[in-house]
């Protein structure tokens, strides 16, 4: 995630009940109790946006108090890693037999 310096303004009806960056206006809502009902809009391009307010203050706090990515692990010498998951493999026994003869 990028860092978000943007700033935001939530709206209960019609009534404003929080401005400010991301992480001011999800705590404003959560310490008032105000998780549900209320509309949130990014105050540059205007648009409804959407917090994660699921938890304690704490919680949301670390969630979008970092606004900026994790720094990346430096790159290991070698291969990278290609996402392959081992699985186990399941065969019927006329294909374990077939392999047996090989």
């Amino acid at each position: 995630m990028e860092k978000d310096n943007g700033m935001y303004t939530a709206f209960d009806g019609t009534r404003r009940v929080a401005a400010g960056t991301r992480l001011e206006v999800a705590l404003a809502l959560k310490r008032d109790g105000r998780a549900e009902n209320v509309l949130i809009f990014d105050d540059e391009t205007g648009r409804q946006v959407d917090f994660d307010l699921s938890g304690s203050l704490e919680a949301v706090a670390a969630r979008l108090g970092a606004g900026q990515a994790a720094p990346e692990a430096p790159r290991a010498p070698g291969r990278p890693k290609l996402g392959v998951v081992a699985r186990e493999v399941t065969l019927l026994p006329r294909h374990w037999a077939w392999l047996g003869e090989q």
